[in-house]
């Protein structure tokens, strides 16, 4: 499953306060459920930990995505007049824009990884849909498919032939990442353990799954990809 690990990546997706549910931090700060909380959102949490220690250690490498809106960002539907959360618009740049509640905004809490995600293993982070005007699902592109965030280039230096990817969201932004991945070029891996779903429109986890497969991306549970890193 892994051909060579030193030109293996783990990619975790948005790991952030706004994605999962309300904890209590080490200083014992109440850190409230996210704006847009993916149900059992920290549950990606111990397996990716553990994934980015065994693959820091064996040579390979670890990014992680922070999704950055700006106030007033165009995916919020606190943007449009009367528009609500779960609406789906056509934007300029875009066909088929869900708003969202207002989340991930720079430099706020929600927008912080979460306590208990070791970020120590990381060598970089790539923010993403810090545009106003244009959101960004995928660690690679913005959602107009086209402005390159430049992760691409970056990894294809390091010689990253394989990428695992885990984080938040299934259906979202794991998705749109392991499909621009493999369409790149990169072989790829989900964490089959260490991801979780929005499941909005009904049925979209379940397709986001299909999809992928169908497109030659490989699962599997951490176990096993622990047990080739070891």
């Amino acid at each position: 499953m892994l051909s060579n690990i030193t030109r293996t990546l783990l990619l975790e997706i948005d790991v952030q306060n706004d994605f999962c549910p309300a904890y209590t931090s080490a200083a014992g700060e109440q850190i409230p459920n996210g704006a847009l909380a993916v149900q059992d959102g920290d549950g990606v949490i111990a397996p990716l930990n553990a994934l980015a220690a065994a693959l820091t250690a064996a040579g390979g490498r670890v990014a992680a995505t922070q999704d950055w809106h700006p106030a007033r960002h165009i995916s919020f539907a606190s943007s449009h007049d009367g528009k609500k959360p779960g609406d789906i618009i056509d934007l300029a740049a875009v066909a088929g824009q869900v708003l969202w509640p207002d989340h991930c905004v720079q430099g706020k809490q929600g927008a912080a990884f979460h306590e208990k995600l070791d970020l120590e293993p990381i060598n970089f982070i790539v923010r993403k849909g810090f545009r106003r005007g244009l959101d960004s699902y995928s660690a690679f592109f913005e959602n107009d498919r086209c402005t390159a965030t430049g992760l691409e280039g970056c990894i294809k230096q390091l010689n990253v032939e394989t990428v695992i990817i885990g984080g938040l969201a299934t259906d979202y932004c794991v998705f749109y990442s392991a499909m621009d991945a493999r369409r790149l070029g990169f072989s790829v891996i989900i964490a089959s353990d260490a991801i979780r779903g929005v499941g909005y429109p009904e049925g979209s986890i379940e397709k986001a799954t299909l999809e992928m497969q169908a497109n030659g991306i490989s699962f599997a549970t951490s176990a096993q990809l622990l047990e080739e890193l070891r």
